[in-house]
């Protein structure tokens, strides 16, 4: 087995290797399903754009995934399919112009949204995008008003309350939703066959006592806002602007999401811009720019995935004993210190003694830092602290900012701190609980606890490392497991959390470490790997995916091997299934691994299949001997 360990790791070794970019990067898709490459269809249509090249394939690539009984799916034991994703799918192929509604699968299509309670059933963010291209209809009053962004920060819910990523979704919502704005062209699709009741429940505050009370002591707050009334209004639209135009990337995107640039351009459009503004035409050209090809069809991605890829991978490689001074380590180690931000972003409202110094996420992310990206950067980064200057000056500030990001709790957050207010349970967003909020999670929190207890001389007494292992043993779950925010699911929380306790002096004879283990051990599957299906997002509960996967088994396998003294027979068939399996191509290699919104929004990371295995790979070599 020993050679078989080394011949692939080796093989992985070689394969990231190759698929490094001339800048250092490494560019894997972040794939996220059909509704971006949908969206920028009806997107592009609506600004009488008419790159048909572009068009043309995402139409191809939208047929391509369109299930046998005429829907579209999130993943792919998702049951009979997915309303809003088969919504979008025959909106955009209709508005494509390449597929004609008497088409036979845009009649079955037709025929499953009518069956899952049409075009009302879809989620929130897609009724918003129909309202804004003519096919739905605005409520008379929308439940937020647009004065809420005026809300002081004494105020118990107010613009810096909510997570960076529900306020740069959120904003662009409330301006085209007060202006009721709509914008149809001579080639829009007629949809009215896709409703069943023409309801527009969805955008009404739910009728209970609490939300009632939150409504009532927002507009209250609203009128005593220190303007006179009937400048308040306009106000809260210039304010709505200058936030959107204060946080466009270089690349003309808003935060560089694709969903808020969206909703942006409309809302800009609202506000008066003409369609050949160059704000607008930036934007565009943005969203293009994170077009890439898989199987031979291009895809919008949600956002670039470079410096998040980049971070994982050089880490991983220098796991598997490639030397720091090798040129691809070199040059990702110079891609990487290129990315580190410097500017103040919105995470300073809940933070503001700390420094900049995070890492984001994309290519050209430049005020957005997050925690994960941050310590994935810094661990690729720590081989070379002492060997430049430059390195240790990054080194310090990428520290000290991950320091400061400690939520009060003890846990960490992803990009701001101390962002879970519970009453944002009660506005009436759907999702709101992962638009609105970023609260500690087991997943960044064992991360970075592994990061400080791995490549820090932090002492294992400190009261940061302290407060969270605390987090993480009062939030661990009955059955040994961890929920993990960002991945799927409770395999990526357990991994990240023995990791995590291990590194920081936890013991693995402790009972939150064996009761994960065993956990682990009890739900591997027969033929020796792991595997969780995205249904346990949705359910909050662990949900057998019924198959194993790659990833999964590479997650579930590190764990073990954190926690053991020399192989088990767990860690063995583990690491047998890793190495007869990863040659396979069947549909487990596509399946998610990572989630933004559970059920609506799912991520399959493109590179995480060299990364996880080379990971586990080089543990088990390192702790074990190959």
């Amino acid at each position: 087995m020993k050679l078989r360990v080394n011949d692939l790791i080796a093989q992985i070794t070689e394969q990231l290797k190759r698929s490094q970019t001339a800048d250092g990067s490494w560019a894997y898709p972040f794939e996220t399903g059909i509704s971006t490459d949908a969206y920028m269809i009806i997107l592009l249509r609506t600004l009488g754009i008419n790159d048909e090249e572009l068009i043309r394939g995402l139409a191809e690539r939208i047929l391509s995934r369109q299930a046998t009984n005429g829907a579209w799916k999130l993943f792919q034991d998702e049951k009979d399919g997915n309303v809003t994703a088969t919504a979008e799918a025959y909106y955009a192929l209709l508005y494509s112009g390449y597929v004609a509604k008497g088409d036979a699968r845009l009649q079955a299509a037709k025929t499953f949204i009518r069956a899952k309670g049409g075009i009302e059933n879809t989620h929130m963010l897609a009724k918003i995008m129909f309202a804004l291209t003519g096919q739905y209809r605005w409520p008379p009053c929308f439940p937020i008003p647009i004065e809420a962004v005026l809300l002081p920060l004494s105020f118990p819910v107010n613009l810096y309350d909510l997570s960076v990523f529900g306020r740069a979704n959120l904003i662009p919502i409330l301006v085209v939703a007060t202006k009721k704005y709509k914008k149809k062209t001579k080639k829009s699709p007629d949809l009215s066959d896709l409703f069943i009741s023409r309801s527009d429940d969805s955008f009404h505050w739910p009728d209970n006592q609490e939300t009632q009370k939150l409504r009532a002591a927002m507009e209250n707050e609203i009128k005593h806002l220190p303007r006179l009334p009937h400048s308040i209004h306009s106000a809260a639209m210039q304010r709505a602007k200058q936030y959107m135009l204060d946080h466009i990337e270089p690349d003309g995107t808003l935060y560089s999401y694709f969903s808020s640039t969206f909703l942006m351009i409309f809302a800009l459009l609202s506000l008066g811009y003409a369609k050949s503004d160059p704000v607008i035409l930036e934007a565009v050209a943005g969203l293009k720019s994170m077009k890439c090809t898989i199987g031979g069809h291009p895809h919008i991605q949600y956002t670039t995935a470079s410096v998040w890829n980049t971070a994982l991978i050089s880490y991983a490689l220098q796991e598997a004993e490639v030397s720091p001074s090798d040129p691809v380590i070199q040059t990702a180690s110079r891609y990487l210190l290129r990315r580190q931000q410097y500017k103040y972003g919105d995470w300073v409202f809940h933070n503001p003694k700390a420094f900049p110094g995070g890492w984001g996420f994309s290519n050209i992310n430049t005020m957005n830092p997050d925690v994960d990206d941050t310590t994935a950067a810094l661990r690729s980064l720590a081989s070379l602290v002492n060997s430049s200057s430059t390195v240790s000056q990054s080194w310090k500030k990428g520290v000290g900012w991950t320091m400061s990001m400690q939520n009060t709790d003890g846990g960490w957050p992803a990009f701001e701190k101390n962002i879970n207010k519970k009453l944002f349970n009660f506005l009436p967003i759907e999702g709101a609980r992962f638009l609105l909020t970023d609260p500690s999670s087991a997943d960044l929190t064992g991360r970075t606890l592994e990061f400080f207890g791995s490549y820090t001389n932090m002492q294992k007494k400190h009261s940061l490392l302290k407060k969270g292992i605390d987090w993480l043993i009062e939030n661990q779950e009955t059955d040994g497991s961890w929920y993990g925010r960002w991945g799927i699911c409770y395999i990526y929380g357990t991994w990240a959390a023995v990791t995590g306790l291990t590194a920081a002096g936890t013991g693995t004879q402790t009972p939150v470490i064996q009761r994960a283990v065993h956990w682990l051990c009890r739900i591997q599957n027969e033929d020796g790997g792991w595997g969780e299906s995205c249904t346990s997002d949705i359910k909050r509960t662990y949900i057998p995916l019924g198959s194993s996967t790659l990833i999964h088994t590479s997650w579930a396998l590190d764990a073990l091997i954190a926690a053991a003294d020399k192989p088990t027979k767990e860690i063995r068939a583990g690491l047998s299934y890793l190495l007869r399996s990863f040659h396979k191509n069947d549909w487990t290699i596509d399946y998610p691994a990572g989630q933004g919104m559970a059920g609506s929004f799912y991520i399959h990371y493109h590179s995480y299949r060299y990364i996880f295995p080379l990971l586990a790979l080089a543990h088990y070599k390192r702790k074990f001997g190959g």
